[in-house]
């Protein structure tokens, strides 16, 4: 078993975090100054590199290259800004992955090569009012008939809300119950009846727009068919390749903290030396770095496993459930470490603490993540209507 990279992957990584520490801060602060989006100049810049659709084959316009090298490439960027990183995390390990699997190949060529090139940009529609965790709840409805889909219902804390170009829509498309009715289809936001709510405010994830996504009789065509009704198992498998996304941006976001206090511990003197020299620093900075690369190793595994393919639902879970809880730790830690200067937004921990929060409940909750790992080791799923 070997844990380095070979030459290639060394470049590559070395080769986005260069770019991405002198172009992209600027960005990166302007992002979250505004609360808008990275400009589409940025993520054509990504396209001209090839830092969008890393994963995805090359017949298809993406890179053709392994999981594992589109997480060194979205980490190095999520280390400046998990934000600007979004557009890499959508095309490698968003809604992208769904449709390169499961849908027909008419759509796949429509829609994926868009994507790497930087064109289109597409982001998933999945929880709603009353369906987040029970995700099989779902109201939203897509009826084919007469060469048409058409689209009802609302949709909530999509990421990408009103900026994505499409989105790829869970939806009960049968009456058989639970999961057995649910597929997906794709729906372009140019679409007649498809509207947007108030754009939602949150503590961190500034420049990532949500909105409520409301759906009024929407038409696109049977074409737009990604998933039919009993497909709810696929999308959640490709659903696993997200939360291994979701992982490196908590990871990204930890790193990134740490390495900023490990430079102001060496560098802030208190009581006549450098506040590394007093063991209670000593035991909190070990503790993050063991931190740091158990998860690191975690979602290594998890990506590696899968290969090209897709990891398991127990490999995913339990790399995004240690990442998410391990970046909230660390940030923490950090942001005590530093003091004032960690509280105060003229510099960058507070708001790598509100992120990296976040990430704990976007893609799955802390705690259903922790379900999963359970129903994984007993072989089963647990009934939470019980």
């Amino acid at each position: 078993m070997d844990f380095s990279f070979s030459e290639e992957q060394e470049r590559l990584r070395d080769t986005v975090r260069r770019f991405a520490r002198a172009e992209l801060r600027d960005v990166a602060r302007q992002v979250e100054d505004d609360d808008r989006p990275a400009p589409r100049e940025i993520v054509r810049r990504y396209a001209g590199l090839g830092f969008l659709g890393v994963n995805i084959a090359r017949e298809y316009g993406g890179g053709g290259m392994s999981h594992l090298d589109a997480v060194l490439v979205l980490e190095e960027v999520a280390q400046v800004s998990p934000a600007v990183a979004f557009p890499i995390f959508e095309s490698s390990f968003g809604p992208i992955l769904a449709i390169e699997h499961f849908a027909p190949e008419e759509l796949r060529q429509r829609v994926i090569p868009k994507v790497c090139s930087g064109e289109m940009t597409v982001a998933v529609a999945m929880s709603e009012p009353n369906a987040g965790t029970a995700l099989t709840d779902l109201k939203t409805s897509a009826s084919v008939a007469g060469g048409k889909i058409v689209v009802n219902g609302q949709k909530r804390w999509c990421s990408g809300a009103g900026h994505a170009d499409a989105y790829l829509v869970y939806a009960r498309m049968s009456d058989a119950p639970g999961a057995k009715g649910i597929g997906a289809v794709l729906v372009e936001k140019e679409r007649g009846g498809l509207t947007f709510g108030k754009p939602e405010r949150h503590m961190g994830f500034r420049g990532i727009p949500s909105a409520d996504m409301f759906f009024d009789n929407v038409e696109v065509p049977e074409e737009n068919l990604v998933i039919d009704a009993g497909g709810f198992g696929k999308l959640m498998e490709a659903f696993d390749l997200e939360r291994c996304g979701n992982t490196t941006m908590s990871l990204a976001i930890a790193q990134s903290a740490f390495d900023a206090v490990l430079d102001y511990v060496q560098e802030r003197e208190q009581f006549g030396k450098p506040i590394i020299d007093f063991q209670a620093v000593q035991l909190q900075i070990a503790e993050m770095k063991m931190k740091l690369d158990a998860a690191r190793l975690l979602l290594y595994r998890a990506v590696v496993n899968a290969q090209k393919g897709l990891p398991s639902v127990a490999d995913s879970s339990i790399a995004k459930c240690f990442a998410n809880e391990m970046v909230r730790e660390v940030t923490g830690k950090a942001m005590q470490l530093m003091g004032g200067y960690g509280y105060s937004r003229e510099f960058p921990l507070e708001q790598k603490l509100r992120d990296g929060w976040g990430w704990g409940i976007a893609g799955g909750t802390i705690d259903i993540q922790k379900i999963n790992i359970a129903a994984a080791l007993a072989g089963r799923r647990f009934n939470q209507r019980c």
